[in-house]
């Protein structure tokens, strides 16, 4: 379990003292919950977060446990560091919209006619109640020949949710190389 700290201060030189100490700035928030102001050391979010089992992971902050998500974050433009985070409380009766990874597997065989494979999305936004949500969605681009393409509508939507991008839009596809 994550742990963190509150923010006495919430400016941004308080920010700065504390991204040098080697600790991440966040915000958790929710419907009905008040904003909290966090702070989590930096090695061990990153810890959390690529272990994590599901699509939500534990914080415990002043003495409370939540299970939030990763809303956004913010990256230094230079250095790829991550600068800031915001958490949302996933409330287990709630349905709303949440973004979850795509990731590709297998090789696609249009590499072979000089194809490059491309993903045009990286999360899909998926309509439904937390528990229903799934850690992430596997695609399979080893059949994809040169100028083809998986869609928002070849995906299958888990049960009692929905999938919220347009059924036109391409997740991931094999294009030309130039």
């Amino acid at each position: 379990m994550l742990v963190g700290k509150l923010r006495e201060s919430i400016g941004s030189a308080s920010a700065r003292r504390l991204r040098r100490d080697g600790y991440l700035t966040a915000n958790i928030y929710a419907k009905g919950v008040d904003n909290i102001q966090v702070a989590f050391r930096k090695g061990d979010f990153i810890k959390t977060v690529r272990r994590k089992e599901s699509l939500t992971f534990k914080v415990k902050v002043d003495g409370k446990e939540l299970d939030v998500i990763i809303q956004e974050y913010q990256l230094h433009p230079v250095t790829g560091d991550i600068l800031h985070v915001d958490l949302r409380v996933a409330l287990p009766d709630l349905v709303t919209d949440y973004l979850v990874p795509v990731r590709t597997v297998g090789v696609p065989k249009g590499l072979k006619n000089k194809g490059v494979l491309v993903q045009s999305k990286k999360r899909v936004k998926v309509r439904g109640k937390i528990g229903n949500m799934p850690k992430e969605f596997v695609l399979d681009v080893s059949d994809l020949d040169r100028d083809d393409a998986i869609l928002i509508r070849d995906m299958e939507a888990p049960k009692d949710c929905r999938l919220m991008d347009k059924p036109h839009v391409a997740v991931c596809g094999v294009i030309k190389a130039k």
